[in-house]
């Protein structure tokens, strides 16, 4: 085999070389970029205990509430999420969009909602003062959050979403 041959068949074997690096560290690359922001969205606080007297009235009923808040910057669609307590008590979003880095507050009884504030419609209390668990899920059904006080089904003490809260 002639000098020049050899170097044509390594000029060959190094391009090709090159060209499976580059094609390896194309994904590693492709990781640097910017991905789209996930939605974060979680139960931010919770009034269980309505202050004042519990006398079902309108106004006491709406004393007792859980924030939601979007810690992304984009704007979460929550059309179909659901807000629900250790009963089943569920309250279901209808049509509502949480702007990003922003709260709403749903409360227990009648009111116009707004976009920062709304309302379940009830009669009745739904969070238990001694223990309860307020749990978030999004339209798949999904689990997004949730937020637990008093001796409940995950032991003792305050808890949200995997952690001690409060």
């Amino acid at each position: 085999m002639s000098a020049s041959a050899t170097a044509r068949r390594l000029a060959a074997v190094a391009l090709t070389a090159g060209a499976l690096v580059s094609v390896i560290s194309l994904p590693a690359s492709a990781a640097d970029h910017a991905r789209p922001e996930r939605p974060k969205v979680q139960i931010s606080d919770v009034q269980y205990d309505s202050p004042g007297w519990d006398d079902r009235s309108n106004r006491s009923l709406n004393r007792e509430w859980v924030e939601i808040t979007n810690t992304a910057r984009r704007s979460v669609n929550l059309d179909g999420w659901t807000l629900e307590d250790e009963d089943g008590h569920t309250y279901a979003f209808d049509h509502y969009r949480l702007e990003g880095r922003a709260t709403v507050r749903i409360h227990t009884g009648y009111g116009r909602d707004t976009d920062t504030d709304l309302y379940q419609d009830r009669r009745h209390y739904v969070w238990d003062n001694r223990s309860d668990t307020a749990t978030l899920r999004n339209d798949h059904g999904r689990f997004i959050d949730d937020d637990s006080w008093g001796h409940h089904r995950h032991g003792g003490g305050h808890h949200h979403g995997g952690r001690h809260h409060r």
